[in-house]
């Protein structure tokens, strides 16, 4: 899970200010591009777990083809938890169906979508079985 992210540059202080277009709101800045990278990184979890906590939809990820535009993403077990909670919304079912499905508390699928929290890949697995969906797992070179 990766969004674009504009990244444009401060004339006034130097580095770079960094928003995401898709949220329409947030911003952030880094002294540096790498530094502007890490903080994009951190915003983006935060617009995702904003929009997670509120049960709003993430926003489809739009692609932008300027050359200020770089893809931000969530680490894989973040964009495990983010692409299950989307399925999850889209399915329109309820927290408790779905914990009866997957036959536990329904206070754990909480923590399933929370992305702070360390769950297991197993558990994230078998709540994509009980969506009657498949978490794909691939590797491609870094870029």
């Amino acid at each position: 899970m990766e969004y674009p992210a504009l990244f444009s540059p401060d004339l006034e202080k130097g580095g770079f200010v960094v928003t995401f277009p898709d949220f329409g709101w947030g911003v952030t800045q880094g002294d540096s591009a790498q530094e502007a990278m890490e903080m994009a990184a951190d915003l983006l979890h935060i617009l995702i777990a904003d929009r997670i906590e509120k049960q709003e939809a993430l926003p489809r990820i739009q692609k932008r083809r300027r050359a200020r535009y770089r893809l931000v993403r969530l680490p894989a077990l973040e964009a495990a938890k983010a692409l299950l909670y989307s399925e999850w919304l889209r399915s329109g079912i309820r927290k408790a169906e779905l914990a009866r499905r997957m036959g536990i508390p329904k206070s754990n699928i909480d923590r399933l979508f929370d992305l702070r929290h360390r769950s297991r890949l197993d558990h994230i697995d078998a709540a994509f079985r009980a969506l009657h969906k498949e978490l794909p797992i691939s590797v491609r070179n870094a870029a």
